[in-house]
């Protein structure tokens, strides 16, 4: 699943895709972080945020209506940027003085847009990385400024030996990226373990293996169990993802999650296995699936309030509609009249970049109806 923060999130949903969206410029003596109705995201203390024991003092607080999906997909009559381009103009930061961040960031296309509008932020999901967007972000990038993020531990951003990876730490990662780089309300758009670190920005994690209600994952536990196991003998988790990487296994496995085959080139596969090939690749990916599940986003959403998109691909294998956390969100809107979910026809767990032209069809006119920024 995909979503739009405000998660899979512009909101926040559970598997995909999310996006976060600020509709106004809060006061400059608020909070740094606020979600709508200038309530406070839960990270720090009194008017601060607060990671790993670092305080942010309030700059300019952000505002996060929250849209989810579980699938993005690309319109027809935008422009596919060239992965080298995307290489060629990307950006670092330090984060925490001590880790590596790649991102991308293209200003508004358009001579003048008619009215200032929040930047958007998009954060890519497992094994994929900032030209995961190449479909979306010229189209996007219309009325927006637009950023891209590679996470830590993913695409060209610092792969640290023996970090312990987990969903509230790339939401920390999230944070200080708005605050220190963006610097001004924004919209979060995320897809898959990307919608998970934007819902929890807004509200406080989880991995998959947190997700054991449905019948299909509980059957799965002892399975999971003995993977974590063997992952973490380091000659058989090298064999493995070494296998894993290969080009037409990583194809067949793209296939399986996409609803629009032709959407599976080569160049989707050389952007998920170059990073694979990189430094530190194996130890990132043995840590990240072994590492420890956090809050299941059922229990996530109710503590947002700000607008929220979700589009769920129907053919999603990873997160299925017809499944307990599918259930959930497809029920929420009836209850939470900040949530939008739109469900995609013929789309996988990649609506963005699986049929990025429906995803356009629903982001881009509830993008257009938050207020200016």
């Amino acid at each position: 699943m995909s979503m739009a923060t405000t998660i899979s999130m512009a909101g926040a949903a559970a598997s995909s895709s999310t996006f976060l969206s600020s509709p106004s410029r809060p006061s400059p003596s608020s909070p740094p972080y606020i979600l709508q109705h200038h309530r406070q995201l839960n990270h720090g203390h009194g008017g601060s945020v607060s990671l790993n024991h670092r305080i942010l003092f309030p700059c300019r607080p952000l505002q996060l209506p929250l849209s989810v999906s579980s699938t993005t997909t690309y319109t027809g009559s935008g422009e596919v940027l060239e992965v080298s381009e995307i290489k060629e103009r990307s950006r670092k930061w330090q984060w925490k003085d001590r880790y590596s961040i790649n991102y991308f960031v293209q200003s508004p296309l358009s001579a003048d847009s008619g009215r200032r509008r929040p930047p958007l932020v998009l954060v890519h999901g497992f094994g994929a990385s900032v030209p995961h967007w190449r479909r979306n972000i010229t189209t996007l990038a219309q009325d927006h400024t637009v950023y891209a993020i590679d996470l830590l531990g993913f695409g060209a951003s610092d792969k640290p030996a023996g970090f312990m990876y987990t969903m509230e730490t790339w939401a920390g990662l999230l944070l200080d990226f708005l605050n220190e780089v963006v610097q001004e309300p924004a919209v979060l758009i995320g897809n898959s373990v990307g919608s998970l670190a934007c819902v929890i920005s807004a509200a406080g994690g989880m991995n998959n293996k947190a997700i054991v209600d449905d019948w299909r994952i509980k059957l799965l536990i002892p399975v999971l169990w003995l993977i974590d196991f063997l992952l973490k003998q380091k000659p058989i988790a090298s064999a493995l993802f070494e296998r894993v990487k290969q080009r037409e296994n990583l194809r067949n496995v793209l296939l399986s999650v996409y609803g629009c085959k032709e959407s599976v080139d080569d160049t989707l596969v050389e952007i998920i296995k170059e990073p694979a090939d990189g430094e530190g690749a194996l130890d990132a990916f043995v840590s990240i699936v072994t590492g420890p599940p956090g809050a299941s986003p059922v229990k996530l959403m109710p503590r947002i309030t700000i607008p929220v998109l979700v589009l769920w691909g129907d053919q999603d294998p990873f997160t299925p509609l017809d499944g307990p956390v599918g259930r959930y969100f497809t029920s929420l809107p009836s209850s939470c009249r900040n949530v939008t979910l739109s469900v995609l026809s013929g789309v996988g767990h990649c609506p963005h970049d699986d049929r990025p032209a429906l995803v356009h069809e629903k982001l881009l006119p509830w993008l257009s109806d938050l207020p200016a920024a």
